[in-house]
């Protein structure tokens, strides 16, 4: 994976609210579409993007325990929203709400997924961010990487659970809060 040689930068990408960033991943998570929102963004071509793992992007400041959800979420054929971090190419970083689905072909087979990626409000990330620390300082307080990204998991579903409100309603809550 690419991304793990570039050194991440404190330098924000933004782009407008209005638009929206778009792939398409196979079943495996390997990038058969970008939109030029996309390549823009991220600062790869399609060259660079296709038929690579959609990880490419990931930042390292993202938890591991968020694309276990994700993809457990997935995994059961629903849909999904989350805030992620994502990594540039030249290692400037840029959020963004994310909202993943399944793709089925004519016959209604599952071949991959589909991820519309817009723009989070300020405070959304002043909010998320302190979570999203915390969980990946629990992911590194472990030697084993899978006892760390249990850990990050259980911390997460304990922490939703006492506050009586499952992922997806944590996620629009942070969306419409003013």
């Amino acid at each position: 994976m690419a991304s793990k040689n570039i050194a991440p930068t404190d330098n924000e990408i933004f782009f407008s609210e209005d638009q929206i960033i778009v792939s398409k991943t196979d079943l495996k998570g390997k990038i058969t579409y970008a939109n030029s929102l996309f390549e823009k963004v991220s600062g790869y071509g399609w060259e660079e993007l296709s038929g690579q793992p959609h990880s490419l992007i990931r930042h390292p400041d993202m938890p591991r325990c968020v694309f276990k959800l994700l993809w457990d979420t997935l995994d059961q054929e629903k849909e999904i929203f989350a805030y992620v971090k994502n990594m540039a190419k030249n290692g400037d970083y840029y959020w963004v709400l994310a909202h993943v689905v399944s793709s089925y072909d004519i016959t209604g087979k599952l071949v991959g997924y589909h991820s519309s990626r817009r723009s989070p409000k300020k405070h959304v990330v002043q909010q998320i961010s302190p979570l999203y620390k915390g969980l990946l300082e629990i992911e590194k307080n472990h030697q084993n990487p899978k006892d760390g990204l249990q850990a990050s998991l259980d911390h997460l579903i304990n922490l939703l659970d006492n506050n009586n409100v499952s992922y997806a309603e944590y996620i629009t809550a942070l969306s419409v809060a003013a």
